[in-house]
């Protein structure tokens, strides 16, 4: 039954409702059998231990649980250091602790959800009215409503007087809604225009009602709402996808490369059969990077950190890479996009020209001030401060008199008498003593324009007699009044500015009955207000579309507000088109899809309508970002490849359900985030190249070695000492890397794009190459050449062959960190790079130079021409690199992007 539009009679008769008893026991009993009870239906999810297995079997966890388990093999058979063991487990530790931390944001979003629930409610059954808890509520029961009740449940209103909700926690709209009992609603209307009926969740804010209860539980608006939250589940991120895809390739390249070497070794037949498997098991391991994921965890969390300055608050860690990588922004308007302040734009005194800025006149000023004196917001000054309380649409009256040094509370004239604001009258009215005649009072009625529009026979004294002025002059309006009045006000609404109008009247004195006061008035003139765009939005709109992201608006607003707003901050764009609520429920997935990517604003839509827009946008391979802020944003936030909360207006579901807060409700700091996301991947994406350029020469010269058949280039213990001290150490220093001027002129790296895409594949492969060939002529010179009359042996060899790859990948950290030349960047720029990187040659210089230390790491004694001969073989890959970066610069491409 669509309760909104049936009739209260057939309503009453479904549920076989005594209007003056309510329901019977025995019906509440039925009823709770036949609709449910009014709570949300939990599912119970994995527990800790099932948690704990899905998280160790994920492929990367796999790959460093058999890291660790190999490298404490190889301790235990050699020289029982264990740290390597330590740290690779202590990796796999931090990684479960994540994911299952960051899995836990659904189950707080449904706890939060519940929170929301109303304490009790008022019903009347056999006849008695009574206070229950609100989850024992059930369809059918008579329900009171009162100023400040929390409503429990979906309710048809009977009678309602002066009745206002607050929705934003359904619809994202601040501005209390007008509810009213007799309205009748024939077709199809947005939730936000269901003005006849009153949802779980919201809350009274003025007035009284009575009404039946429709609909509990999960049948409920807030319960659709858990129903849709409990069932999104949150898939991995880009980043991990591809770390995944890259792990499995790496344990390919491992396990390929282990059954290489050993069959090499095995029919050479020079090498003991185990250290041939020694030597193959160490080799399989030197293939995988342990330090990455540390390294990929790091630039994550440095992220957060430089995030959280940024005023957005990470919940959800690989959410920092994946916002950077965000290919649309569905965005909230009012709060992140607006100013959340209703702000006079406009106003228009009958017989003048409007105002829309400058310098006011007298008789301007009093028209403002008039409006002023028929509301009831008012303002403190607090710390310099002034602090506005009341109605949105009065609180602009007076934050405009505050704006033009106007405001003067003290000399406000006193209230009289008060006609208060009715939704069925759509107006206000006050009395006040007459300015200039103490015997006389002014009627002061403030309201819709539809309700006070000008008729042409009135005739208007020249608003200056309402003010201190003493001109007593006045004015004989020509007939035409209520044409230009009705022109003036359209214009407002075409710009989508709420309209308020002004009528008044003098009298002699307060009749008994005040709903005469507001017959036979006078129109004075109206003032167009709206919430409007926050200064930086625009900035922050056009930087999103230069950096290649789609933004768009979805708001539970109207379609013209909606898209004056979109059109001022350059969302919405000629050719665009903008579509409400009804109209996208009347199409099919495939006509949303064919049609999205013009679609700019979405105006009056409900939660399934936010989820269904996500949706589409993935399934198109667009990675979305969403902001929201009501419990209405939860399930597409949740759904959202990153979902934005807002830190100040946001409800807890919504922040629960997210990913990311915003501390500021600003769009320009989602802006300013993507940027920093985008410097979080691009280092993920250097590091990467950094540490394999290492692995990938490391097997590749340890094969080339044992195929031309000059033995092992490397022992075990030094390819682990390069992994995890050469260049695992400096690595660390990448996560604090800052971004280059160019980040945010690429494009968005696309869902299925290989994190070896935009030069990191053959980056690797150039710098691979330069190690390779370094390398192997260190091994060779060593291994076969008298130097400084040394003799030349196999050890020797692989000492110098250790020595140029260990001063080669260390290094090669600055050619990682831009597309700059290293020389260009400084040296010292990256305190983390430098000082690290010292660190590790300071380790490297003790470990070749102190004999128990090179004793651990089987190397010889190397001469001061062997060191000199190193030492230039290791800058060679640099030079490559930093000839490749002029070249490309020169040509107008990136090394790396």
């Amino acid at each position: 039954m669509k309760y909104k539009t049936e009739s209260i009679d057939n309503i009453k008769k479904f549920y076989d409702i005594n209007s003056k008893t309510g329901l019977t026991p025995t019906q509440v009993t039925n009823s709770r059998i036949k609709y449910g009870h009014n709570n949300f239906e939990e599912q119970s999810g994995p527990n800790i231990f099932q948690k704990l297995l899905h998280h160790l079997l994920e492929v990367m966890n796999i790959i460093l649980i058999l890291v660790g388990v190999l490298s404490a093999y190889l301790a235990y058979i050699s020289n029982g250091n264990y740290t390597k063991t330590i740290v690779v487990l202590l990796i796999v530790a931090i990684n479960v602790f994540v994911s299952i931390f960051q899995e836990n944001r659904a189950e707080n979003a449904l706890a939060a959800l519940k929170e929301l629930s109303s304490p009790t409610s008022t019903v009347l059954r056999s006849g008695k009215r009574q206070t229950i808890p609100s989850s024992e509520l059930v369809c059918g029961d008579l329900i009171e409503l009162t100023a400040g009740v929390q409503v429990g449940a979906d309710i048809r209103l009977l009678t309602s007087n002066s009745l206002q909700v607050d929705e934003s926690s359904l619809t994202g709209e601040s501005e209390p809604i007008d509810k009213n009992a007799d309205l009748d609603i024939t077709d199809e209307v947005p939730l936000g225009d269901q003005l006849n009926m009153v949802f779980s969740g919201t809350n009274i804010l003025n007035g009284t009602a009575e009404g039946i209860v429709v609909a509990v539980g999960s049948e409920s608006q807030m319960g659709q709402i858990a129903t849709l939250i409990g069932e999104q589940i949150k898939g991995k991120t880009p980043l991990q996808k591809r770390i995944d895809k890259l792990a499995k390739r790496l344990a390919i390249i491992a396990f390929a490369a282990g059954i290489l070497i050993f069959v090499i070794n095995l029919l050479y037949g020079n090498v003991p059969f185990v250290d041939n498997l020694m030597t193959a098991v160490v080799l399989g391991v030197a293939a995988v990077p342990e330090t990455l994921p540390v390294i990929v965890t790091l630039s994550l969390i440095y992220g957060v950190e430089n995030m959280a300055q940024k005023k957005a608050i990470i919940r959800n860690v690989p959410a920092v890479e994946t916002l950077g990588n965000a290919t649309v922004i569905a965005s909230d308007k009012t709060g992140t996009l607006t100013q959340n302040q209703m702000t006079i734009q406009k106003l228009w005194l009958s017989g003048q020209d409007s105002w829309s800025g400058g310098q006011l006149s007298s008789s301007e000023v009093s028209l403002i001030q008039n409006f002023a004196y028929a509301s009831n917001a008012s303002a403190q000054l607090i710390d310099g401060d002034w602090e506005i309380h009341g109605d949105p649409t009065e609180a602009a009256i007076i934050r405009f008199l505050i704006t033009h040094d106007l405001y003067e509370p003290e000399k406000n004239p006193k209230r009289l008498a008060e006609l208060p604001f009715d939704s069925s009258r759509k107006k206000m009215t006050v009395v006040i003593p007459h300015p200039q005649d103490n015997e006389k009072y002014l009627v002061l009625t403030k309201g819709a324009f539809d309700r006070l529009a000008p008729s042409s026979q009135h005739q208007a004294q020249h608003p200056q007699l309402l003010s201190s002025n003493n001109e007593e002059t006045s004015t004989h309006l020509s007939n035409d009044l209520l044409s230009q009045a009705q022109k003036i006000h359209d214009i407002f609404a075409d710009q989508a500015l709420r309209v308020l109008a002004l009528s008044y009247k003098i009298i002699d004195k307060v009749p008994e009955d005040l709903t005469e006061l507001e017959n036979n008035l006078t129109f004075l003139g109206i003032v167009g207000m709206i919430d409007p765009p926050r200064l930086e939005s625009k900035a922050a709109v056009q930087e999103a579309r230069a950096a290649g992201i789609k933004p768009i608006m979805i708001t539970g607003d109207h379609a013209l507000t909606a898209k004056a707003i979109a059109q001022q901050i350059d969302i919405y764009r000629d050719g665009d088109k903008v579509i409400d609520g009804l109209t996208l429920k009347s199409m099919t997935d495939d006509e949303l899809s064919q049609m999205i990517e013009q679609i700019s604003v979405y105006a009056r839509v409900s939660p399934e309508d936010k989820l269904r827009i996500v949706k589409i946008w993935q399934e198109k391979e667009q990675i979305v970002a969403m902001t929201g802020d009501g419990v209405n944003d939860a399930p597409s936030l949740r759904a959202a490849d990153v979902g934005t909360a807002m830190g100040i207006a946001g409800t807890e579901v919504a922040k629960s359900a997210s990913d990311i807060i915003l501390a500021d409700d600003n769009f320009a700091t989602i802006v300013a985030a993507i940027r920093e996301g985008r410097r979080v991947y691009t280092n993920i994406k250097k590091t990467i190249y950094y540490l394999l350029s290492a692995n990938v020469a490391e097997i590749l010269t340890m094969l080339i070695g044992a195929i031309v058949g000059w033995g092992m280039p490397f022992t075990g213990i030094q390819l682990l000492y390069i992994n995890v001290l050469a260049d695992g150490i400096p690595g660390f220093g990448l996560s604090r890397e800052k971004a280059d001027s160019h980040i945010m002129e690429q494009p968005p790296v696309g869902v299925k794009e290989s994190i070896f895409s935009r030069g990191v594949s053959w980056r690797i492969a150039i710098c691979s190459t330069a190690f390779i060939i370094t390398a192997l002529v260190g091994f060779y010179l060593g291994r076969f050449i008298e130097i400084a009359g040394l003799t030349p042996n196999h050890q020797l060899g692989q000492t110098m062959a250790f020595v140029i790859l260990t001063l080669a990948s260390t290094i090669n950290v600055y050619n990682a960190r831009s597309n700059e030349s290293l020389f260009t960047r400084g040296i010292t720029t990256n305190k983390m790079i430098f000082g690290t990187t010292l660190l590790s040659l300071g380790i490297t210089v003790l470990f070749t130079n102190v004999p128990i230390l090179m004793n651990i790491l089987e190397v010889a004694p190397l001469s001061m021409t062997h060191w000199l001969i190193a030492i230039i073989l290791a800058l060679i890959p640099t030079l490559v690199i930093e000839i490749t970066k002029v070249i490309l610069n020169k040509q107008g491409k990136k090394f790396i992007g």
